[in-house]
């Protein structure tokens, strides 16, 4: 057991079962976090955990400085401890996307093994944050306890997901497989047996809002009108969950991207006038809102892979008003990923960006429908707005309003196939009128990078279902809100409800999810203080262990950090610090900020 600032984690290992009975099972070990502690309760039905919220409120006083105040809520959340059989339908399932991230949880499911020139293969799921990533859980007396992120909370396994879906492409998974060019040509005909029976269902075809070069591969078509095609999506979403035997439903789209959407009064912008739209067979309702509305009336989760605008005014208000989650948009997974962390270093170490330029070509399908300027403008568009939270971070560096000049180029090189190459230049400003170039050569593997993503957002999703919470007073517990943003660190344009700050900076989306599992089970945010070995007395005390001279080991306990820190008491009586001599954001005044709390002292 670990002991951390009083609460006391076990740690349990148990095995998963209820793989789907046609494929042998691969017994998946897997690390389970308990959480000892008077603010958590564990019942066989729930994990419920008392948890204080603190946040600051930041006000500007009449002298233009700014007045900080501390708030605290006291929230109480559930998560359902019964793991659901997950089914995952993908539109666009034929697709390179589609075809690799089903062959790869076979492959996993089935514990292939494969040879390339580099050596024998085996299959993984590397670039999973959910199968692949660690969380930081404590302090141990070896130092620092990491612990798998999927540990933290019961969560669906990878290896356990049933896949179906749609596609315009008639072609079986295994063809599909073979046609993407994506996985080794060993593993292709392992798993060929297992993928040759699986077929795409027909899907909604709409030559305008996809690049004219993909009609070829049209040839699995639902007809009819728009109210007609969504009716069937719909019984197809209730035949999967009759036929497969899953008790729980996920759709995605992976599909091509689409064109942006009108936005008109009348057309779209509210649920009822969507609604009408679709019955009234209206043009400008896109294949992927269609899907959408399909999935929400069924109280299916939905989730946009791609960039276009799927989420409609009227599309969002739906999803409230039946109270369903959506998420997106656009997969996050190479270069503009890579973006979001490069820039975000460079403002906060205070460099000033003013010219970032991405190109990058690709072979692909999704690279050959994006030759279309229609459809280039919606991934254009994603990509480019990727570091405006970032840049707005920093008013010391960047006027209200001025922004980086940032070019997209995108182009079709069908050599290339799956392998995609991003070239990226940062020009930025640095000290006393100097210039700084960063010049970025990226090769990225499309769908291998977009597959573990695909199962992330399916898994965190699902997750996020079994999740409840109420604040302090509330007798019921409530929902997430529908628009699902704690999975923005999967999505090049997080979609995120009105209102809402709109985070891009990768390691900020990626605390968000590490901490509201944390909150989740009693824990308190990751915050790399580590006070415990930055104070004098506790300095003198540390922790973990540490040689001697004569190489024995000598081990403090926690107990020692928690008698240091508390003869720093602080003042009961609330306090007022001034804190002056910062140069201010606006006018070069000096600015002062007072902080406001029943927890200050001077020294």
């Amino acid at each position: 057991m670990l002991v951390v600032s009083g609460i006391t984690l076990s740690i349990m290992r148990f095995q998963t079962s209820a793989l789907p009975v046609q494929i042998a099972k691969t017994s998946v070990t897997t690390m389970a976090v308990r959480v000892k502690s008077d603010k958590v309760r564990y019942t066989d039905a729930y994990i419920e955990a008392v948890y204080d919220y603190n946040t600051t409120a930041v006000e500007k006083d009449e002298n233009g400085g700014y007045v900080a105040t501390p708030h605290n809520t006291r929230f109480t959340f559930r998560t359902k401890r019964k793991v659901p059989k997950l089914g995952v339908m993908l539109v666009g399932w034929g697709g390179n996307n589609g075809s690799t991230v089903t062959a790869a949880v076979l492959a996993n499911r089935l514990g292939l093994t494969w040879k390339t020139k580099e050596g024998l293969q085996s299959a993984n799921y590397y670039g999973s944050i959910t199968q692949a990533a660690t969380v930081c859980l404590g302090m141990g007396p070896e130092g620092e306890v990491h612990v798998p992120l999927k540990s933290m909370l019961p969560m669906v396994q990878a290896n356990d997901i049933v896949f179906d879906g749609w596609d315009i492409s008639s072609t079986n998974l295994a063809d599909a497989m073979e046609r993407a060019c994506v996985l080794d040509y060993g593993l292709q005909e392992q798993l060929r047996p297992y993928m040759q029976d699986l077929k795409p269902r027909p899907s909604i075809y709409c030559p305008d809002f996809i690049a004219a070069n993909q009609k070829g591969r049209a040839d699995n078509l639902l007809t009819g009108t728009k109210q007609e095609m969504m009716e069937k999506i719909r019984s197809d979403i209730r035949d999967f969950v009759k036929t497969s035997g899953v008790d729980k439903v996920i759709v995605l789209w992976t599909a091509n991207t689409e064109r942006f959407s009108d936005i008109r009064p009348g057309l779209n912008d509210t649920a009822a006038n969507l609604l009408a739209s679709i019955r009234r067979n209206e043009a400008e309702v896109s294949p992927s809102t269609l899907f959408a509305v399909a999935s929400i009336l069924e109280g299916v989760t939905y989730i946009n892979g791609s960039p276009q605008n799927t989420f409609v005014p009227g599309c969002i208000e739906l999803a409230q008003m039946k109270k369903v989650f959506i998420a997106g948009d656009d997969f996050k997974s190479g270069q503009t990923k890579f973006k979001s962390v490069l820039v975000d270093f460079l403002v906060s170490a205070g460099i000033k960006p003013r010219s970032i330029v991405s190109y990058n070509h690709l072979g692909n399908n999704d690279g050959m429908n994006l030759s279309a300027p229609q459809t280039f403008r919606s991934k254009e568009i994603s990509k480019s707005n990727v570091v405006d939270d970032m840049v707005e971070s920093n008013p010391l560096l960047y006027q209200k309003g001025e922004k980086p000049d940032h070019c997209v180029v995108i182009k079709y090189v069908p050599y290339v196939g799956d392998s995609k190459r991003a070239l990226d230049e940062y020009t930025s400003e640095i000290m006393m009128g100097g210039r700084n170039t960063i010049v970025v050569h990226n090769t990225c593997e499309d769908s291998l990078l977009a597959a573990p993503i695909i199962l992330d957002l399916v898994i965190m999703a699902e997750l996020c279902e079994r999740i409840s919470y109420k604040v302090e007073g509330e007798p019921e517990f409530h929902r997430f809100h529908c628009v699902l943003s704690i999975l923005s660190f999967l999505c090049k344009a997080p979609l995120v409800p009105e209102g809402s700050p709109v985070i891009n900076a990768l390691f900020r989306q990626r605390a968000c999810i590490e901490n509201i599992l944390r909150a989740c089970v009693g824990l308190a945010p990751v915050n790399h203080m580590l006070l415990e070995f930055k104070t004098e007395k506790v300095g003198e005390v540390p922790l973990v262990k540490t040689k001697t001279e004569v190489g024995e080991t000598k081990t403090n306990l926690s107990e020692h950090i928690m008698e240091g820190l508390k003869k720093k008491e602080l003042a009961k009586n609330s306090q007022k610090a001034f804190i002056s001599g910062a140069p201010d954001l606006q006018n070069g005044q000096a600015l002062s900020v007072i902080l406001q709390s029943d927890n200050m002292m001077h020294r």
